[in-house]
Parts: structure tokens; sequence; C-alpha cells
């Protein structure tokens, strides 16, 4: 892996589905997710930092990346937060850590609120990049939000016309995005976007769709059986000063699940651990040791 030179790489069969595993380090197990629409790779800049102090495990969530793309099943089930989460909580028990910290951003960052709530014994601490819950997101849509969050109602539209429209020109719809959501010129590294645009063929544009359907539907139901549930583990949320800290009150929001929560906003857009790695490294560093 030319971007993780030092990582070894892996498949685990684990929860029916085949997950692409990188690894590397010594110490404390510590598990990290990526968001849409990338993969494990978007951690480039971060995990070799980390695996100086604890054991890194880098996923590809199942639909994205080179881990399988299986089908839906009813109601979206197949690609909600729950299935999700409990993918990478059979992974890291496979490997042999019963637990760990995890990290996540974006999607991975919903997929690890959803293994903190389900799963509280495993999770030792929970970190979030860039998000606010889903419940939140639907449920305070203005004219300015749904203008910056319109992916979660353009990918949720029926199968298969979100597909059919990214499909035309993948390439060019993922730089738009990057595009969209980077603040700092040039932080993306070529060999990251060139493995990104590698990954997006016809099946992940599929499944990363679901993954964003079944947040529209069967995730807020799980999500609104939880409510505002606390969550038990320590919590670290960083976030984006130009992207949702101009649309939420982002520390109040987590404080309703956390009072006691670390973080801060970052002066970069919704990818920062390829923005902004040195920060981000710090912030983990501080809060993970």
């Amino acid at each position: 892996m030319p971007l993780l030179p030092e990582f070894s790489s892996t498949l685990v069969t684990a929860n029916g589905v085949r997950t692409h595993v990188a690894y590397a380090g010594r110490g404390p197990p510590l598990l990290l997710l990526h968001g849409y629409p990338q993969t494990h790779v978007m951690w480039h800049r971060v995990a070799p930092a980390l695996a100086d102090r604890f054991t890194v495990v880098c996923t590809d969530l199942r639909g994205y990346g080179e881990s399988d793309k299986p089908s839906r099943g009813d109601d979206h089930a197949g690609y909600s937060k729950r299935t999700m989460a409990q993918d990478q909580l059979e992974v890291m028990h496979a490997l042999g850590f019963d637990r760990f910290a995890v990290v996540g951003h974006d999607r991975g960052a919903r997929v690890a609120l959803r293994m903190a709530l389900d799963h509280p014994a495993a999770v030792t601490r929970l970190g979030i990049l860039d998000i606010v819950p889903t419940t939140v997101i639907y449920g305070t849509v203005d004219n300015a939000r749904a203008r910056t969050v319109w992916r979660y109602f353009f990918l949720t539209q029926p199968f298969d016309l979100p597909e059919r429209l990214i499909g035309s020109d993948p390439e060019f719809y993922l730089r738009w995005t990057f595009d969209e959501w980077c603040s700092t010129p040039g932080a993306l590294a070529d060999e990251a976007i060139a493995e990104y645009v590698r990954c997006f063929d016809a099946a992940t544009i599929h499944s990363t769709c679901e993954d964003y359907r079944a947040g529209a539907t069967i995730d807020l139901i799980h999500d609104g059986d939880d409510g505002e549930e606390q969550l038990r583990c320590p919590l670290l949320v960083l976030w984006s000063a130009g992207g949702l800290g101009t649309q939420y009150d982002v520390e109040a929001i987590w404080r309703r699940r956390r009072p006691d929560f670390h973080g801060r906003a970052l002066d970069c857009g919704h990818l920062i651990a390829e923005e902004k790695p040195k920060e981000t490294v710090e912030e983990l560093f501080s809060f993970l040791a």
C-alpha cells in the first residue's frame, strides 16, 4: 500500500462479509473508520503516527473500498449503522480485541456512534470527526442547511436515479465533492484521490447510496429508539469551524450525549484528518492517553 507502506493488509470474514483491514503498530487497539466517499486511505497522514503508540486497525466499511458490497436486505437493513457496527465489532474480535477505542469520520463516525450505543462494553473511548447525529440533521433542515447537506436527499432517491447520474462521470462527482468539502488547498494527496477514484465503481456507488438510504430510514428508527441516550465512554468530538460549525451548535448537541465530552473546532473543511493531520494526531494522543 503506497500510502500506508508500513501497514499490513488482509481480508477478515465477519458478520457474513469480508472486510478489508490494514493494520500496524503496538499497544492498545484503536479502530479507525473512514467516511464517504473514501476508504481507509483517508487516514494515511494520521495512522502511521498513531501506530507508534497503538495497534491501529483501519478498515473499509462494507460497501466501500476492497470490502464486500452485499445486498441491502429488507428496509436497507444491510447498510444500517447497526449492521455496519456489528461488522466492525466482529472484525476486532477476530483480530483478538474485545475492548478497543474507535474513531470515525463522517459515515464512519455514525457507525462508531452506533457501536458505542449498542456495545458499550466493547468501546473504551469514542472519537467523532465532523458530524452531528443523523436525527439532528433531518430534524433541523432549513433552507441553508438543505443546500449544504443535499446528499442526504439526493443519494436517498429510489434506485437507480442517483446511481445512474453519479455513474455517468464518477471521477467528476468525486473531485467535485472533495472540492466542495475541502477548504485547505492541496490538502488531498494525488495518490489518495487516485485510490478513491479507483474504488468508486458501480458496485460502490450503489452501496454508498444504500448507506445513505439506510440513514434516512432504518437508522432513524434505531436512533429514535435511543432518544438522546447518554454515552458511557469518554467522548472526543472534532469539527470543522468553516463547515459543520457554521450550521450547528456542535458543542451543545454533543453535550446532551456526554456532558463532559472533549473537543473543539479546527480551522479546516470537512476532511479533517487530511486537512489538519498534525492537529488531529495531537488531539487523539491527548484523548486516548
